[in-house]
């Protein structure tokens, strides 16, 4: 039995939808921040709400972005923006992936084999694309165009050691590709840190065709940035709050001093 990182009954909720959570949609920020990756959730429809791993697999990377919803939720405190999370696991399908990447639904994960995506008829993945994948981007879109000069901030976490592979040393990466206008500050701004490990697309390269950053404000020229956090670093609640009060003020200074004219 999975867990799901915030329930429906969530009393944050300003608009309830099986596949999404949207925190503060009446905030009148410019700034839009998204967790792709916020829940471990794998709805009834999907194989009775298991893909057949065990509860310890789901509380893993391979599942969601541990910490990453705690820490979106206390940034768009602090920056006044709404936060957007889904509310399915990745590996029921991943958002942050084109609809014909063929990672869409992992079959095989940091070593892990996923039972329940093995051998999917047509159906199946239509039925997670229609209820999960598209109704998060519906919302994000719509998220987005009702900010007049849209930002959008997204945030992830990775593992400190995938398995078999070296310990990874960053605290933090920043990940970036055609757009670099808030990316290559926020990078000097971090790395004055002296207590900080950053990575430059670390441990990521840039973003993947028809990923949401690639989908949602590269196509269109909306200033973004994505931030990638080591989970074990976010694990709790008071960690998760102590990198949204340090990251808010570095990004809103960035933000309030660069140009956000579009991006060619």
């Amino acid at each position: 039995m999975t867990t799901t990182i915030y329930s429906a009954t969530d009393a944050t909720n300003d608009l309830k939808d099986k596949a999404v959570q949207i925190i503060g949609h009446n905030r009148d920020s410019e700034i839009v921040i998204t967790c792709d990756h916020a829940s471990n959730h794998v709805p009834p429809e999907v194989g009775n709400g298991s893909l057949g791993l065990s509860a310890a697999d789901m509380d893993r990377h391979i599942a969601y972005d541990v910490g990453a919803a705690g820490v979106s939720r206390y940034l768009g405190g602090a920056m006044n923006a709404p936060v957007i999370l889904s509310r399915f696991s990745r590996l029921v399908i991943d958002p942050n992936r084109g609809e014909n990447d063929p990672t869409l639904i992992m079959q095989l994960y940091d070593g892990t084999i996923i039972p329940g995506n093995r051998g999917l008829s047509d159906q199946n993945v239509a039925w997670r694309l229609e209820n999960c994948y598209r109704p998060y981007h519906t919302a994000l879109a719509g998220l987005l165009a009702s900010r007049n000069q849209p930002v959008l901030i997204a945030i992830h976490s990775f593992t400190a050691q995938l398995a078999g592979r070296p310990k990874r040393p960053w605290h933090i990466g920043v990940l970036h590709e055609r757009d670099q206008r808030l990316a290559i500050p926020t990078l000097a701004r971090l790395r004055a840190e002296p207590d900080l490990c950053v990575g430059e697309n670390e441990p990521y390269g840039g973003h993947l065709d028809g990923d949401s950053i690639d989908r949602h404000a590269l196509a269109a020229g909306h200033a973004n940035i994505l931030i990638e956090l080591r989970n074990d670093l976010i694990r709790s609640e008071a960690q998760q709050r102590n990198w949204a009060e340090r990251l808010a003020p570095i990004l809103t200074g960035i933000i309030t001093t660069t140009p956000l004219r579009k991006s060619a």
